[in-house]
């Protein structure tokens, strides 16, 4: 093979989709209960997938078999984050490993102000370089919280806490961000702005993998999807097709 087909060669292995989290096969049960029942997940680079189903279907137990965040389980199958296994990974090495998570409740820190709180999210980071520029930009994605920057987090609406745990955890520049029921709780207008912010998010190159109730928008925000049910996957494809398919419109959209 001459030179230039091995430039030709080499741009396309750089060209290809590289996977950030891989999923084959997995199984969570708690005693004689099985909540996932050998499930396959991909995200690749980039990438805003969505994992939608009822409340109870295994969603939130897929993020935390990831994250290894179960407090009871067995848990079977493969996981790799960025071509390795995350079999015995203690999860607080996790988000060193660009591996963060927005959990369902949202977790802030009450009792901290908005800067507080996202100054927390850059723990992990050496120095202070580039951590209030960081602020600043996330303060334009998320122009409420640079309004009450010294508010304490305990203070805020539901809707205003879900944005200050989504920035908390992109000052740990994810990159893979795992984000948990966002819009629970929360009112339609506030879901509608939760929503134009996770686009936004995804827009800035981030590779994000969201557990929603809420099918519809979530399908029209990602690139692809999974329909899980009973802790099975029973539906994956491109999400604006799933969004036009007959049986998730029945099940998950009400038409």
């Amino acid at each position: 093979m001459n030179s230039a087909s091995n430039s030709v060669a080499a741009a396309v292995r750089d060209s290809e989709v590289k996977p950030v989290l891989k999923i084959r096969g997995l199984k969570v049960a708690y005693g004689g209960i099985k909540a996932v029942k050998g499930i396959d997940i991909e995200v690749n680079q980039g990438e805003l997938v969505t994992l939608i189903g009822a409340n109870g279907a295994g969603k939130t137990t897929t993020l935390k078999a990831i994250t290894g965040t179960l407090p009871s389980g067995k848990v079977d199958g493969e996981i790799h984050y960025l071509g390795n296994p995350l079999k015995n990974v203690a999860p607080f090495r996790l988000i060193h490993d660009g591996l963060t998570m927005v959990p369902e409740g949202r977790g802030v820190f009450t009792r901290m102000s908005i800067h507080e709180n996202l100054m927390m999210g850059a723990f992990i980071r050496d120095g202070n370089t580039g951590i209030e520029a960081d602020i600043e930009k996330w303060y334009t994605i998320f122009p409420r919280l640079k309004e009450r920057s010294a508010q304490l987090a305990g203070t805020l609406s539901g809707g205003e806490q879900q944005m200050l745990a989504m920035a908390r955890a992109l000052m740990s520049h994810p990159q893979l961000l795992l984000l948990d029921e966002p819009s629970m709780g929360l009112s339609p207008i506030m879901v509608e702005k939760i929503f134009e912010v996770i686009r936004n998010v995804s827009e800035q190159g981030i590779t994000i993998l969201l557990v929603e109730q809420n099918a519809k928008l979530a399908l029209q925000a990602a690139h692809r999807g999974y329909v899980m049910d009973s802790g099975l996957i029973t539906l994956h494809g491109d999400a604006k097709a799933l969004l036009n398919d007959p049986k998730v419109q029945a099940a998950y959209l009400g038409e």
